[in-house]
């Protein structure tokens, strides 16, 4: 095509022009690249961190310390939804740690290792010890074992809130990674809970589960309070307990998209403003090929080609761009609990791609309308 061939030597004459709208394009989608992986990987972080290792939608008694019945029918109603990964019955219980001069309250959880394994991953963060659960066992939470200079092996005597005594062996020593559910959580054996709370077989204090994501909990915990089995009891989930997680996870979303925006915006006056100068440099030839037969549209489509050529190799440089830092700061962090991972996704990154090559095209139309008010005979005659 004609307008390709002649955009494309408009862009071999003025490379350092060129190389310059191309830098630009490339700033703005590596940022976009590398700030949207960053929100995007900070929020799975912080979800992870708050929430990856508790009950995301939790079925309960109506009356605090009632217990549920985990009957077969709301084992299907459980079943029956494909968003929930698993589900974990549990028996809760408070306990005060009697360590003679000084004391500490617990909240002891209740179950089998290999269903509470599922939701808190002892196994993975258990640091001294081991993940076992006999009805005669513990895992206490490493800031409490800090405090009170307790290890695997150790016993724990613990006051019942119905003021009877129990001692039990620390099989080990977990770290869920927030201080204060490691110093105020402890895991018990199912036996242990149930003869504590005097409950039958069946009986739990609550039915915690998780949800492939985290985000769908409020629709997965309105659809389990839709379902008869549920009738009489309380479902709540983690997004109504955590407004102000929320609401910060929203304001960053918030201020990475305005970054981002504001960013674009600027790339796209630049390439504009740059388009429209070349395009007033180039009247002369323009003119000379409106003059041979070339009509406006065509002319016009050479500031199309030139945003597109621009906008493809500028955007797949800005990729690559945003890639690398996410790698250089990836790499950074290996090994730091000061940062984390950063996981680029790849519906994202197309998605900055074809954003970036957009806003190049879009730049051109004003270069484009300036082409289509050159008349031919007005500049061969100021030549």
């Amino acid at each position: 095509m004609l307008s390709l061939r002649v955009a494309a030597r408009f862009l071999r004459r003025s490379p350092g022009q060129t190389i310059l709208l191309m830098a630009g394009i490339a700033v703005g989608i590596g940022v976009q690249v590398f700030l949207g992986s960053l929100i995007t990987s900070l929020q799975a972080s912080l979800v992870e961190e708050t929430i990856g290792t508790s009950s995301q939608v939790t079925v309960s008694a109506e009356k605090e310390g009632s217990p549920v019945a985990f009957t077969s029918q709301r084992r299907a109603a459980l079943a029956a939804q494909p968003q929930i990964t698993t589900v974990v019955p549990v028996r809760t219980l408070s306990a005060i740690y009697d360590a003679g001069a000084e004391s500490a309250p617990l909240g002891l959880i209740g179950g089998e290792i290999q269903a509470l394994d599922t939701i808190y991953r002892l196994d993975e963060n258990v640091t001294q010890g081991a993940a076992t659960l006999a009805d005669d066992e513990v895992m206490i939470g490493r800031e409490l074992a800090q405090r009170f200079t307790l290890a695997p092996g150790d016993q724990l005597a613990l006051v019942l809130a119905d003021g009877k005594e129990a001692v039990l062996r620390i099989s080990g020593v977990f770290d869920l990674g927030v201080a204060d559910v490691n110093e105020r959580t402890a895991f018990v054996g199912s036996g242990f809970a149930r003869e504590a709370l005097g409950f039958k077989a069946d009986e739990y204090t609550a039915i915690q589960t998780q949800v492939d994501d985290p985000f769908a909990s409020a629709d997965v915990a309105a659809a389990l309070r839709g379902e008869a089995a549920f009738d009489a009891l309380t479902v709540t989930d983690w997004q109504a307990q955590n407004a102000d997680l929320l609401s910060a996870l929203r304001s960053q979303s918030l201020s990475s998209y305005m970054i981002q925006v504001f960013v674009l915006i600027a790339v796209a006056l630049g390439i504009a403003s740059t388009l429209a100068i070349s395009a007033v440099q180039k009247t002369r030839q323009i003119g000379i090929l409106k003059a041979m037969g070339m009509p406006d549209g065509r002319a016009g489509l050479i500031f199309f080609w030139q945003a597109g050529i621009i906008g493809v190799l500028g955007a797949a440089a800005g990729v690559g761009a945003g890639l690398a830092l996410i790698g250089v700061f990836s790499l950074a962090g290996r090994g730091s609990d000061a940062l984390f991972p950063i996981t680029p996704q790849v519906a994202f990154v197309v998605i900055s791609f074809v954003v970036g090559v957009t806003v190049a095209l879009l730049s051109s139309l004003i270069p484009i309308r300036r082409t289509s008010r050159v008349d031919p005979i007005e500049v061969i005659q100021s030549q």
